[in-house]
Protein backbone atom coordinates (compact mmCIF):
# COMPACT_ATOMS: atom_id res chain seq x y z
CA UNK A 1 0.00 0.00 0.00
CA UNK A 2 1.26 3.46 -0.90
CA UNK A 3 1.62 5.18 2.46
CA UNK A 4 1.55 8.94 2.90
CA UNK A 5 1.78 11.31 5.88
CA UNK A 6 -0.31 14.50 5.70
CA UNK A 7 0.30 17.35 8.15
CA UNK A 8 -2.08 20.33 7.90
CA UNK A 9 -3.53 22.34 10.79
CA UNK A 10 -6.58 23.65 8.90
CA UNK A 11 -9.15 20.87 9.20
CA UNK A 12 -11.06 21.67 6.00
CA UNK A 13 -7.90 21.64 3.88
CA UNK A 14 -6.59 18.52 5.61
CA UNK A 15 -9.84 16.66 4.98
CA UNK A 16 -9.80 17.79 1.33
CA UNK A 17 -6.24 16.50 0.90
CA UNK A 18 -6.86 13.23 2.74
CA UNK A 19 -10.06 12.27 0.92
CA UNK A 20 -8.55 12.91 -2.52
CA UNK A 21 -5.38 10.97 -1.76
CA UNK A 22 -7.45 8.06 -0.43
CA UNK A 23 -9.52 8.11 -3.61
CA UNK A 24 -6.24 7.89 -5.55
CA UNK A 25 -5.30 4.72 -3.68
CA UNK A 26 -3.05 6.01 -0.92
CA UNK A 27 -3.02 4.84 2.69
CA UNK A 28 -3.13 8.20 4.48
CA UNK A 29 -2.05 9.03 8.03
CA UNK A 30 -3.04 12.56 9.08
CA UNK A 31 -1.59 14.97 11.62
CA UNK A 32 -2.97 18.29 12.90
CA UNK A 33 0.45 19.89 13.36
CA UNK A 34 4.16 19.36 12.89
CA UNK A 35 4.80 17.92 16.34
CA UNK A 36 2.17 15.22 15.79
CA UNK A 37 3.57 14.51 12.31
CA UNK A 38 7.05 13.79 13.66
CA UNK A 39 5.59 11.62 16.41
CA UNK A 40 3.52 9.59 13.95
CA UNK A 41 6.50 9.20 11.64
CA UNK A 42 8.66 7.82 14.44
CA UNK A 43 5.89 5.55 15.77
CA UNK A 44 5.55 4.04 12.28
CA UNK A 45 9.28 3.45 12.09
CA UNK A 46 9.54 5.80 9.13
CA UNK A 47 7.31 3.52 7.06
CA UNK A 48 6.07 6.25 4.69
CA UNK A 49 6.65 6.85 0.99
CA UNK A 50 5.62 10.51 0.84
CA UNK A 51 4.93 13.36 3.29
CA UNK A 52 2.69 16.34 2.48
CA UNK A 53 3.37 19.25 4.84
CA UNK A 54 1.73 22.64 5.21
CA UNK A 55 4.44 25.26 5.66
CA UNK A 56 2.51 27.35 8.20
CA UNK A 57 1.62 25.19 11.21
CA UNK A 58 1.41 26.13 14.90
CA UNK A 59 3.53 24.56 17.60
CA UNK A 60 7.24 23.98 17.97
CA UNK A 61 7.60 22.59 14.45
CA UNK A 62 6.21 24.36 11.39
CA UNK A 63 6.33 22.76 7.95
CA UNK A 64 9.89 23.85 7.22
CA UNK A 65 11.31 22.45 10.45
CA UNK A 66 9.36 19.20 9.99
CA UNK A 67 10.78 18.99 6.47
CA UNK A 68 14.32 19.37 7.82
CA UNK A 69 13.78 16.76 10.52
CA UNK A 70 12.24 14.23 8.13
CA UNK A 71 15.03 14.76 5.63
CA UNK A 72 17.60 14.04 8.35
CA UNK A 73 15.77 10.80 9.08
CA UNK A 74 15.39 9.72 5.45
CA UNK A 75 16.98 10.62 2.14
CA UNK A 76 14.40 8.64 0.18
CA UNK A 77 11.14 9.96 1.63
CA UNK A 78 9.26 12.12 -0.87
CA UNK A 79 8.38 15.52 0.64
CA UNK A 80 5.83 17.99 -0.77
CA UNK A 81 5.10 21.37 0.83
CA UNK A 82 1.76 23.16 0.73
CA UNK A 83 2.29 26.91 0.44
CA UNK A 84 0.37 30.14 -0.09
CA UNK A 85 1.05 32.33 -3.12
CA UNK A 86 2.64 34.98 -0.90
CA UNK A 87 5.18 32.59 0.65
CA UNK A 88 7.77 32.89 -2.12
CA UNK A 89 10.82 32.79 0.15
CA UNK A 90 9.34 29.89 2.11
CA UNK A 91 9.09 27.90 -1.12
CA UNK A 92 12.77 28.38 -1.82
CA UNK A 93 13.62 27.73 1.83
CA UNK A 94 11.62 24.52 1.76
CA UNK A 95 13.40 23.23 -1.33
CA UNK A 96 16.76 24.12 0.17
CA UNK A 97 15.73 22.26 3.35
CA UNK A 98 15.19 19.07 1.38
CA UNK A 99 11.64 19.18 -0.02
CA UNK A 100 11.11 17.63 -3.44
CA UNK A 101 8.28 19.86 -4.58
CA UNK A 102 5.65 22.36 -3.46
CA UNK A 103 1.99 22.91 -4.31
CA UNK A 104 0.55 26.42 -4.11
CA UNK A 105 -2.85 26.97 -2.51
CA UNK A 106 -5.53 26.91 -3.79
CA UNK A 107 -4.97 23.72 -5.76
CA UNK A 108 -7.21 21.23 -7.52
CA UNK A 109 -7.48 17.57 -6.54
CA UNK A 110 -5.98 16.52 -9.89
CA UNK A 111 -2.93 18.78 -9.42
CA UNK A 112 -2.30 17.51 -5.90
CA UNK A 113 -2.62 13.84 -6.87
CA UNK A 114 -0.42 14.33 -9.95
CA UNK A 115 2.35 15.85 -7.83
CA UNK A 116 2.11 13.10 -5.21
CA UNK A 117 2.05 10.40 -7.91
CA UNK A 118 5.21 11.81 -9.49
CA UNK A 119 7.06 11.78 -6.17
CA UNK A 120 5.79 8.30 -5.32
CA UNK A 121 7.00 6.88 -8.65
CA UNK A 122 10.54 8.03 -7.84
CA UNK A 123 10.42 6.45 -4.39
CA UNK A 124 8.99 3.20 -5.78
CA UNK A 125 11.65 3.05 -8.51
CA UNK A 126 14.42 3.43 -5.96
CA UNK A 127 12.90 0.65 -3.84
CA UNK A 128 12.52 -1.63 -6.87
CA UNK A 129 16.16 -1.19 -7.81
CA UNK A 130 17.19 -1.91 -4.25
CA UNK A 131 15.02 -5.04 -4.02
CA UNK A 132 16.40 -6.36 -7.31
CA UNK A 133 20.01 -5.67 -6.28
CA UNK A 134 20.47 -3.30 -9.19
CA UNK A 135 24.16 -2.46 -8.89
CA UNK A 136 25.16 -0.43 -11.94
CA UNK A 137 27.45 2.52 -11.32
CA UNK A 138 28.23 5.57 -13.41
CA UNK A 139 31.74 7.03 -13.04
CA UNK A 140 32.49 10.65 -13.88
CA UNK A 141 35.87 12.04 -12.85
CA UNK A 142 36.09 12.01 -9.04
CA UNK A 143 32.42 11.04 -8.76
CA UNK A 144 30.64 7.68 -8.66
CA UNK A 145 26.84 7.46 -8.90
CA UNK A 146 25.41 4.15 -7.64
CA UNK A 147 22.05 3.44 -9.25
CA UNK A 148 21.08 0.74 -6.78
CA UNK A 149 21.78 2.50 -3.50
CA UNK A 150 20.89 5.88 -5.06
CA UNK A 151 24.07 7.38 -3.68
CA UNK A 152 26.80 9.70 -4.91
CA UNK A 153 30.43 9.59 -3.83
CA UNK A 154 33.16 12.12 -4.43
CA UNK A 155 36.70 10.81 -3.95
CA UNK A 156 35.17 7.91 -2.01
CA UNK A 157 33.22 10.17 0.34
CA UNK A 158 29.44 9.82 0.29
CA UNK A 159 27.28 12.85 -0.51
CA UNK A 160 23.71 12.66 0.79
CA UNK A 161 21.13 13.35 -1.94
CA UNK A 162 17.37 13.62 -2.02
CA UNK A 163 15.47 11.64 -4.67
CA UNK A 164 15.15 14.75 -6.85
CA UNK A 165 18.84 15.58 -6.51
CA UNK A 166 19.77 12.02 -7.41
CA UNK A 167 17.63 12.11 -10.56
CA UNK A 168 19.20 15.38 -11.64
CA UNK A 169 22.68 13.93 -11.13
CA UNK A 170 21.71 10.76 -13.02
CA UNK A 171 20.51 12.94 -15.91
CA UNK A 172 23.78 14.91 -15.85
CA UNK A 173 25.94 11.77 -15.69
CA UNK A 174 24.03 10.24 -18.59
CA UNK A 175 24.64 13.38 -20.67
CA UNK A 176 28.18 14.56 -19.77
CA UNK A 177 29.16 17.89 -21.28
CA UNK A 178 25.76 18.37 -22.92
CA UNK A 179 23.86 21.61 -22.37
CA UNK A 180 20.54 20.61 -20.80
CA UNK A 181 17.65 23.06 -20.93
CA UNK A 182 15.77 23.80 -17.74
CA UNK A 183 12.59 22.57 -19.41
CA UNK A 184 14.31 19.26 -20.31
CA UNK A 185 15.51 18.78 -16.72
CA UNK A 186 12.03 19.62 -15.43
CA UNK A 187 10.40 17.15 -17.82
CA UNK A 188 12.91 14.39 -17.07
CA UNK A 189 12.85 14.71 -13.28
CA UNK A 190 9.39 16.02 -12.42
CA UNK A 191 7.51 14.34 -15.26
CA UNK A 192 5.75 15.17 -18.51
CA UNK A 193 2.64 16.59 -16.88
CA UNK A 194 4.35 18.76 -14.24
CA UNK A 195 2.52 22.07 -13.91
CA UNK A 196 4.91 23.88 -11.57
CA UNK A 197 7.54 26.51 -12.29
CA UNK A 198 10.98 26.04 -13.87
CA UNK A 199 12.63 27.87 -10.99
CA UNK A 200 12.35 24.67 -8.96
CA UNK A 201 15.22 23.44 -11.17
CA UNK A 202 17.39 26.41 -10.24
CA UNK A 203 16.81 25.94 -6.51
CA UNK A 204 17.77 22.27 -6.71
CA UNK A 205 20.87 23.11 -8.75
CA UNK A 206 21.89 25.61 -6.08
CA UNK A 207 21.40 22.97 -3.42
CA UNK A 208 23.40 20.43 -5.43
CA UNK A 209 26.27 22.86 -5.92
CA UNK A 210 26.51 23.26 -2.15
CA UNK A 211 27.00 19.51 -1.91
CA UNK A 212 29.27 18.64 -4.85
CA UNK A 213 31.35 21.75 -5.52
CA UNK A 214 34.50 22.74 -3.65
CA UNK A 215 33.48 26.36 -4.21
CA UNK A 216 29.71 26.57 -4.82
CA UNK A 217 29.97 30.22 -5.85
CA UNK A 218 32.47 29.28 -8.58
CA UNK A 219 31.19 25.89 -9.78
CA UNK A 220 33.43 23.67 -11.92
CA UNK A 221 31.12 20.70 -12.31
CA UNK A 222 27.53 21.99 -12.53
CA UNK A 223 28.07 24.80 -15.01
CA UNK A 224 25.48 27.38 -16.03
CA UNK A 225 24.78 27.64 -19.74
CA UNK A 226 23.46 31.17 -19.92
CA UNK A 227 20.02 31.56 -21.43
CA UNK A 228 19.55 27.79 -21.59
CA UNK A 229 20.20 25.72 -18.52
CA UNK A 230 23.10 23.68 -17.11
CA UNK A 231 25.72 21.10 -18.05
CA UNK A 232 27.89 18.62 -16.15
CA UNK A 233 31.69 18.80 -16.40
CA UNK A 234 33.71 16.10 -14.65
Amino acid sequence: MKKILVAEDEQAIREFVVINLKRAGYDVVEAENGDEALKLYDEAGGDFDVAVLDIMMPGEHDGLSVCKELRKKSGTLGIILLTARTQEMDKVGGLMAGADDYVTKPFSPSELVARVDAIYRRVALAQMRDDNHFSDEIHSGDFVLNLRSRTLKKNGKRIELTQVEFQIMEYFFSNPGAALERSAILKHVWGEGYVGEEKIVDVNIRRLRMKVEDQPSAPRHIVTVWGLGYKWEA
